[in-house]
């Protein structure tokens, strides 16, 4: 329902900044900091890989729970305490001195990210806003899109002057002093009857998990967190298998991130002329092709290049795609408990991909990495296209 006295864009500016900072500190905060966690905790990377995880796993696990509150009406309250308990979580990560405590401090943030990230915030402005969230869901990640951009060198350069809890300690008041007051200046939505309302939202939360969309959905966008994962976490092998130097690896992995920027801006260029379904089309067309040009880049380097435009692209839409096609496909009704069902396997695929890859690699090599992302994509596109829309609509 919509709040009322709102209408436009104007929460883009409150989401996206919280969005930025939420992504900076608590899920980019991890691969920034993991070298300065080696050199200076001794544990192996293998181990520290774990509590991430486990993070991913807590997260994917309390997506459907954190849905269901969005529902009955409570949006701007779960984002504000999954912030709130990221910034806790980043303190106790910097007050930690043993192995149990890094994993527990991970499955609190998890269940934080759960609360605040991406798969929520959408939650809340599809509910919120209505036949204005596609909009608003586009431009909320222009912004997102350059967390990683701040947290890297952010991290970076703290750990190197005061040290890795200053870093985190850093994150933890950039979020208490801009993502919290962003979102306490957010709009509550109606909370209806909540016997009526939980009634209702299981009902209707089990229709849509029983349907043959939502499974080809489940399918189509698991299949597509394991290229993606598979792809990102093995980025700097997979690049020096096609031959780069290290320095040039690291160039090119670092344009993946605003690759994901200019996808969404692409994205803005057509949103009025195409309906999704096509806009998807194209996206699968991109990553089929991101595989390719990384298997090819070993005859001929630019190639790399297009990797990591194609992949960059491709994925930075499809972010804006899966609450967008949950919404045609599946109806508003309960749409955060559905959307956090279908986030929870993504997530559960995304944790999964490091792992899949890197048993693909050792048995075989890194171009059957390759090869097997580009199969994911198809089998993507085999149960993601032919799925029944509930609207024909546009994007906007």
């Amino acid at each position: 329902m919509k709040p009322r006295g709102v209408g436009g864009l104007r929460p883009v500016p409150a989401l996206g900044l919280a969005q930025t900072v939420l992504w900076a500190g608590l899920y980019y905060g991890f691969p920034a900091l993991l070298p300065h966690w080696r050199a200076e905790l001794g544990w192996s990377a293998p181990v520290l890989a774990g509590a991430f995880t486990l993070a991913l796993l807590v997260q994917a696990l309390a997506a459907p729970f954190v849905g269901r509150h969005i529902d009955a009406g409570h949006g701007r309250a779960v984002l504000l305490l999954g912030a709130a308990g990221g910034a806790l979580g980043l303190v106790g990560l910097a007050a930690l001195t043993t192995i149990w405590q890094f994993y527990l401090v991970w499955a609190w943030l998890g269940l934080a990210m759960a609360g605040c990230l991406y798969d929520a915030c959408f939650s809340y402005v599809t509910r919120a806003f209505a036949d204005e969230a596609r909009r608003i869901i586009t431009r909320i990640t222009l912004f997102a899109g350059f967390a990683g951009t701040v947290s890297f060198p952010l991290a970076h350069h703290v750990a190197q002057a005061f040290g890795w809890r200053a870093s985190v300690l850093v994150f933890a008041a950039l979020i208490l002093a801009i993502a919290v007051p962003a979102l306490v200046g957010l709009p509550a939505t109606d909370v209806a009857s909540p016997r009526l309302a939980k009634a209702q939202h299981r009902a209707a939360e089990r229709a849509a998990a029983r349907s043959r969309a939502f499974w080809l959905l489940v399918l189509a966008f698991g299949a597509i967190a394991l290229n993606h994962g598979m792809l990102v976490t093995h980025l700097l092998p997979l690049l020096a298998s096609r031959g780069l130097d290290l320095g040039t690896a690291v160039m090119v992995a670092a344009c993946l991130g605003p690759m994901q920027v200019v996808g969404r801006l692409a994205l803005l260029a057509v949103e009025h002329r195409l309906a999704m379904d096509r806009v998807l089309v194209v996206t699968l067309l991109a990553l089929a092709a991101a595989a390719t040009s990384l298997l090819l880049a070993t005859y001929w380097l630019p190639l790399a290049f297009a990797f990591v435009l194609l992949q960059g692209a491709g994925i930075g839409i499809v972010s804006i795609a899966r609450p967008v096609l949950v919404a045609d496909r599946l109806g508003r009704d309960a749409f955060g408990a559905v959307n956090g069902r279908l986030a929870a396997c993504f997530i559960g695929c995304t944790a999964a991909a490091p792992t899949v890859a890197a048993l693909l690699s050792s048995w075989y090599g890194y171009d059957v990495v390759l090869w097997a992302a580009f199969a994911l994509v198809l089998i993507a596109a085999v149960t993601i296209l032919p799925a029944p829309t509930t609207e024909a609509r546009k994007i906007a």
